[in-house]
Order: structure tokens, then C-alpha cells, then sequence
């Protein structure tokens, strides 16, 4: 059931400003109302509340100023708290106008005596309410109105305009004031209702009296004057006289009485109404119609889809056997080719795969001294915080070897340290797997390695996923259940785990591999006409947003099949996801039922989280405050607060300048101060961009392999050269991964 109120808005377009204000009065709505609320603020002519739903409503408004804004929330509250979710016609004979008199005065009653401070809200707005003539009784005796439009005006702006009742009337009021109950509210609005109808129908039969008896005596009297030079009676002497006064010609008796005939004979036979009904409410609601302006933007209003994991998810296990099946057939490809054609391929050795796995092998061993430095690190700096909320205590057993000290020592008693242990870890990687990314990947799944291999040293559990939208939906699984306005989520996303804690260290070595030789796939310097990614698992299309969406079950659910108390959300990527959509059921006049469409974000669009009772302004931008990334990471951090979510952006050396840009603007001190450090470092981390931190990374200094090497007939200066770039390069990727490791620990 919704129940209206007659408001007092109009419409703008939403600011920034506009959706400040909107939020701050949606979490005075729900303080108010001691409940999360779902607050919603649409182009519509007066606020309501649907007590089924719980969804406030809200008009955006533009003349209406704080105070009737706030007295507004209130009200609305006051039935969110009051107002039971149930039909009250049944079995009742009223009109809604009458109900909302008496529940209106009932429920602000409840929220002043609740809130004291509402009083004050309440009063100060009808105020500027009575000075602006809201009700349109500024030109209106009090008199003219029925006992239901004065009991409005009474509760509503009787502190300034008097209203007076006879002890018929009053009657009504004392029974008003003393409702508590909606039951209470129920009887009273009826008992109203029958009085003013039988105050109408009083009324009604006056007029039959009245129109009786100049029908028996007047129109006689009027008649028997025809065709006599006698004068006009006094009333048509009066009403000629007035005539004459204002210039106008005079008219002749008989036209007179015609006039006065038609004039009975309408009246006579008026169709007459016998409903009461409520003046105050009616002009109310046509002062509305006026003010509020319908034809802007509506706002959207879009929820979280609750997404089916077991169809997203590419299990490791099926993963890593769609990898090994490939490697055979592309194995078997080249020795079907190597028999056809012998003369072409005679000099082509078997191993295809040789050349890329001694690299990933060498790799591996090369990248056992950042493992170390890592593991160094993490435990010094994991030392450091123990030692640093620790506590040292009184234990009240005399320390004997501070005995001979008792002549100018008090304290002879031994003490204890105690160390809280850590915070058990764990790590959840999602990996960039979409097209810009071939450039970089080899790097970026080097690092990948790093943080891989260092989390099973110290034995932190770990998940590694990769987004796609290539991987064949065969079983054409549905992701999500699709409805109406949330987030789209396309059935071909799909979340590839290529790496576990799960697995065993003897299958990792071969895990790793496959992925390696994978990213080789998309490498110029190292990919082979014979080597070919497996289908699904090439490089596509980037649903980083949709990826966001699904970290909103996948990382609970991993903190508690985990048991750790303090997880990590790290992100590799080198971009923004791609636009995101919404769910929008569209209804077209020549169809007989609607279908469920598609829309982009747009300006205007709201996502909101339902459990935290929040609401996010969203639209297509790919950056900044409203970006989709970045308010899904919003909503990440606040849904998730014990959890941390650190970004790493690869990117040319180029692209550093843009990137920075892209949160800081250009020419102010902390866009020269990070642009100081990308030059020097090639790397720095921004702290406003969605996540904890984003580190800013050159691809070039990533990887591990920038060992010492020089020609045979290489002069000093060049072995200097490339010693000092050998060391560079390494002093820039220990700081990265320091940084890195200072988060997690």
C-alpha cells in the first residue's frame, strides 16, 4: 500500500551538489526511521512511502527550502514507523483524503513526541507554508470550509491561521488528539466521513427547500407581472439598478425573468454530489501539478545481481586440463605438418615448447632472490607491528636477580612481554586477461609469479583469477538470474582460476608453465607459428567491472572457507573496464508483454547496496568519483572493510603522465610530485583512485630478468653501462614490491 502525502517540490537536474544533498537527507531518513530504508529520489510530484517495499520516495526538489525538506522526511518516516502494511478498505466506507487527515495528525504527533527536536522542524515549515499560501486559503472565509478541511488546516498550519469549531466540531478534535493506534485512526476518519456526509446532504436538502418555494411563490409572482405596466419587484429593481450603475444598457422585464427561469431550471437539475470531499488536499495537489516538473531525467535506481559462482568460475582443474589437451594437439599439428611437407619442416625440432619452458625455468630460479627479499621483509615488518602492540606486565614473582638491588630499586618483581600473534593472511589476484594487455603480460604474470611463489613460502592461501568474456558457454549456464534494473552480467563472463593454494607443489611447477607458455602465445619475440593458445583462453575483452560485482561474494567466501582474518584483493591490469549495463524492462505498445532490454549507465543512474542501505551515483564515465570502477570499489571497501584492495597498473613509459592526470588533474603540487617520482623510479601509488592504494608500474620494471649481461667485445664503458642498468632495475622493483609488502603485512 503507498500512502501520499501532499508535499510541496519542484524538479532540477542533479549536481554533485543535489546528490550530497540527497544523500544526507536519505541517512536523515534512515536515523529517523531507525532502519535502512531504501531511499529513492525520482522526478515525481510528492513524496511517498510504500510500507510493503520500505522504499521512500522522494521528489527532487528546487524551490523547497532545508526546513521543508527535512519536515518532509519526517513525515514520510512518521508512516515508514506508524503506518501498518495492511488494506484498510475493507469493510470501511471513506475516502483516502479522509484517512490521510487523521493518520497525517496521528503520525506527526508520534514523531514529535519521539524526536523532540521535530517540533521545531514541523512548525518552521508550515510557516513558510502558510506564508506562501500553499493551501489556497488565502481569499477563503474559514466558514466556507467543511469540518475535514478545517481539522487539516488545524493540525497543520493552526498555529497561524485562526480556525474555529462549534462543540459539534470540537468533538472530532478531542478524539483526534487522543489517537495512538492506526485502528484508532481508522474509526475516527469514518465517524468524519459520516458527519460531512450528512452535513452535505443537510445542505442538499436546504437548497431542495429553498429552490421549492421560489418555484412556487417567485416564478408566480414574476409571471402575474407580465404584460402589466406595473413596476418590477424589488430584487429585479435592485438588480437593474446595479446594471445601470456600471454603464451597462438596461434589459427588458421579460428577458430578465427568462434568465431567471434558466438559472432554476440548471439548478434543478445539477447532478449533486453527496460524497464529501476535501478542498485543502484537492488544491494542494493542483498547486503540485505546477510546481513539479515531470519531463527531466528520471533518476534509475539499480541494484546488485546475485550471481551464480559454480557458472562463473572456470574450476583450476578444468583449466589447466583444457591447457595440457592443447599443448598435444598443437604438438600433434606440427608433426602431421613436419610429414607432409619434410623438406620444409626437416630442420624444425620436436620440442616446440623447448625454448619457452628453459626461459620459464631460468626465470624461476632467477626470481628465488625477490621470493627472499619478500619473505624478508614480510617478516620484519610483520615482526615489527607484533612488537609493537605488545604489552608488557607485572607477573607479582620476586625476581631474585634483582634482590641486592633492594636498597634503591622498588620494582623487585619479574615482568612479562606478551606478543599478539599476527593476523593470518590471504590473497585473492585478479589477473587482466583482455587485449591491451599482450604487450605486457609476460611481465605482469612474472611479478604474478613473485607474489605466487612468496605466498607459499610463508603458506598464506591465495586464489588467482583471470577475466574473460571468451571463454564458451556450451551448456549455455545463466550467470545470473535476470531482473529488472540490476547490473547486467553477460552469460559469456567467465572467471578463469589458473592458480591455487590448493594444489599440490609438484603440479604447480607444471601450472605455471602452461600459463607461461600461454603468455608467450601473445609475445612477438617469443611466440611460435606451432604454439597457439587454447580456445577460450585468449585474450578478449576487459569485464573488469563485472569482475568487481562478483568480488562481492567471491571474497567473503574466501575469508571464510580460509579462516584468515585480514585478505588482500590485489588487481593487475593495465586499464579500464569496459562500460558496464543495466537490466530495463521495456514495454512496447504494439507487444502484448514486455521484454527485458539492455541500457548503459547514464547520467542520472544510482547503484545501491541494499544490506549496507547505501546508494552510489553512477554513470558511463571510465575514471574519476562517478567512474564505474571506482564506485564499485566504493562499494567494495565499504561492504568489505576488513579486506584491502590495492591496484596495479601496467602501463608504457609513456602512459604515466595520462594516468596520473587522469586523478590529480595537471600543474598542482601532488601531480608534480608523483610526475618527480615516475621519472626517477618509474613507479609511484596513488591513494584516491577506488582502490587503498594504485601502483602506477613501467612494464620494463617488473621483470626479473635484467641480469648483467654484455658482448664478448664489449668496452668498459658499456659493461658499466649495463652493470648500473642491471642494478637500476633490480633497486626499482625491490621498492615496488617493499611497498607492496608494507600493505599486506
Amino acid at each position: 500500500m503507498t500512502v501520499p502525502w501532499g508535499g510541496f517540490v519542484v524538479i532540477i537536474g542533479i549536481s554533485d551538489k543535489e546528490t550530497m544533498k540527497h544523500e544526507i537527507k536519505s541517512t536523515l531518513a534512515k536515523l529517523l526511521a531507525t532502519e535502512d530504508l531504501i531511499v529513492e529520489h525520482k522526478n515525481v510530484e510528492t513524496a511517498q512511502f510504500d510500507v510493503h517495499s520500505r522504499v521512500l520516495t522522494l521528489p527532487n526538489w528546487e524551490k523547497a527550502s532545508e526546513g521543508i525538506f527535512d519536515m518532509l522526511v519526517c513525515h514520510e518516516v512518521g508512516h515508514a514507523l506508524y503506518t501498518p502494511d495492511r488494506d484498510w478498505r475493507e469493510g470501511r466506507v471513506l475516502s483516502q483524503a479522509f484517512i490521510n487527515i487523521v493518520e497525517d495528525a496521528r503520525i506527526e504527533k508520534l514523531m514529535k513526541r519521539r524526536y523532540e527536536g521535530v517540533s521545531k522542524t514541523f512548525f518552521n515549515a508550515y510557516n513558510e507554508l502558510t506564508d506562501i499560501d500553499f493551501f489556497q486559503i488565502k481569499d477563503k472565509e474559514m466558514e466556507e470550509l467543511n469540518l475535514a478541511d478545517r481539522i487539516n488546516l488545524h493540525y497543520k498550519v493552526g498555529n497561524f491561521v485562526d480556525i474555529d469549531f462549534i462543540p459539534e466540531e470540537q468533538y472530532f478534535i478531542n478524539k483526534i488528539d487522543k489517537i495512538e493506534t492506526f485502528d484508532e485512526a481508522l474509526d475516527v476518519a469514518e465517524e468524519l466521513y459520516a458527519y460531512c456526509k450528512q452535513q452535505k446532504a443537510e445542505e442538499k436538502e436546504q437548497m431542495d427547500m429553498e429552490m421549492e418555494s421560489v418555484n412556487d411563490t417567485g416564478t408566480d409572482d414574476i409571471q402575474s407581472n407580465r404584460g402589466q405596466n406595473t413596476d418590477t419587484s424589488d430584487e429585479f429593481e435592485e438588480m437593474q439598478g446595479e446594471e445601470d450603475m456600471e454603464g451597462q444598457p438596461q434589459q427588458n422585464n421579460d428577458v430578465v425573468i427568462e434568465d431567471f427561469e434558466n438559472l432554476m431550471n440548471n439548478m434543478a437539475n445539477e447532478e449533486w454530489n453527496e460524497e464529501p470531499e476535501s478542498e485543502t488536499m484537492e488544491a494542494l495537489n493542483d498547486a503540485l501539478k505546477n510546481l513539479t516538473n515531470t519531463q527531466g531525467r528520471n533518476s534509475e535506481y539499480i541494484d546488485f545481481p546475485e550471481l551464480i559462482l559454480e557458472n562463473i568460475i572456470v574450476d583450476n582443474s578444468q583449466v589447466h586440463d583444457d591447457f595440457d589437451k592443447n599443448w598435444e594437439n598443437n604438438y600433434k599439428h606440427m608433426i602431421e605438418y613436419k610429414k607432409k611437407y619434410p623438406e620444409m619442416y626437416q630442420n624444425r625440432d620436436e620440442d616446440i615448447y623447448g625454448d619457452i619452458d628453459k626461459q620459464f625455468y631460468k626465470f624461476k630460479k632467477d626470481a628465488q632472490k625477490e621470493v627472499s627479499y619478500l619473505i624478508k621483509e614480510f617478516e620484519c615488518k610483520k615482526s615489527a607491528g607484533a612488537y609493537a602492540r605488545s604489552s608488557t606486565s607485572r607477573t607479582g614473582i620476586l625476581d631474585t636477580k634483582s634482590l641486592h638491588t633492594y636498597k634503591f630499586n622498588e620494582d623487585l618483581f619479574k615482568k612479562i612481554t606478551v606478543v599478539p600473534d599476527g593476523k593470518n593472511h590471504g590473497l585473492v589476484f585478479v589477473l587482466d586477461w583482455s587485449g591491451s594487455m599482450n604487450s605486457v603480460m609476460m611481465d605482469t604474470l612474472k611479478q604474478l609469479y613473485n607474489l605466487i611463489w612468496f605466498c607459499r613460502k610463508v603458506q598464506i592461501p591465495y586464489e588467482v583469477y583471470a577475466f574473460t568474456i571468451d571463454y564458451p558457454n556450451f551448456d549455455k549456464a545463466r550467470v545470473v538470474e535476470v531482473k529488472d534494473r540490476e547490473i547486467t552480467i553477460p552469460d559469456n563472463f567467465h572467471l578463469l582460476n589458473f592458480f591455487t593454494h590448493k594444489t599440490k607443489s609438484k603440479d604447480l611447477d607444471r601450472q605455471m608453465l602452461n600459463i607461461f607458455r600461454c603468455a608467450a602465445c601473445f609475445d612477438w619475440n617469443m611466440s611460435t607459428p606451432w604454439i597457439e593458445a587454447p580456445v577460450g583462453y585468449r585474450l578478449s575483452g576487459t569485464p573488469l567491472n563485472e569482475t568487481m560485482v562478483a568480488l562481492r561474494q567471491i571474497l567473503p567466501e574466501f575469508k571464510k572457507n580460509n579462516n584468515v582474518e585480514k585478505v588482500q584483493c590485489v588487481v593487475l591490469t593495465d586499464g579500464e573496464g569496459q562500460p558496464m549495463r543495466y537490466n530495463k524492462e521495456v514495454h512496447r505498445d504494439w507487444e502484448d508483454k514486455p521484454y527485458m532490454g539492455t541500457q548503459y549507465f547514464t547520467e542520472g543512474c544510482f547503484v545501491r547496496d541494499r544490506k549496507l542501505g547505501t546508494t552510489y551515483r553512477i554513470d558511463g564515465h571510465y575514471y574519476d568519483e562517478r567512474g564505474q570502477t571506482d564506485v564499485l570499489l566504493r562499494n567494495l571497501r565499504e561492504r568489505l572493510p576488513s579486506m584491502n584492495f590495492i591496484g596495479i597498473r601496467i602501463m608504457s613509459s609513456r602512459e604515466g603522465s595520462s594516468f596520473a592526470h587522469r586523478y590529480l588533474g595537471y600543474g598542482n603540487e601532488a601531480y608534480e610530485k608523483v610526475m618527480v617520482r615516475w621519472r626517477k623510479e618509474k613507479s609511484f601509488a596513488l591513494k584516491n583512485a577506488g582502490y587503498h592504494t594504485y601502483f602506477g608500474m613501467a612494464s620494463q620494471s617488473l621483470g626479473n630478468d635484467a641480469e648483467f649481461e654484455v658482448q664478448d667485445d664489449a668496452t668498459k664503458a658499456q659493461i658499466k653501462k649495463a652493470f648500473f642498468k642491471s642494478l637500476k632495475n633490480k633497486k626499482m622493483n625491490k621498492k615496488i614490491l617493499g611497498e607492496f609488502i608494507e600493505l599486506v603485512a
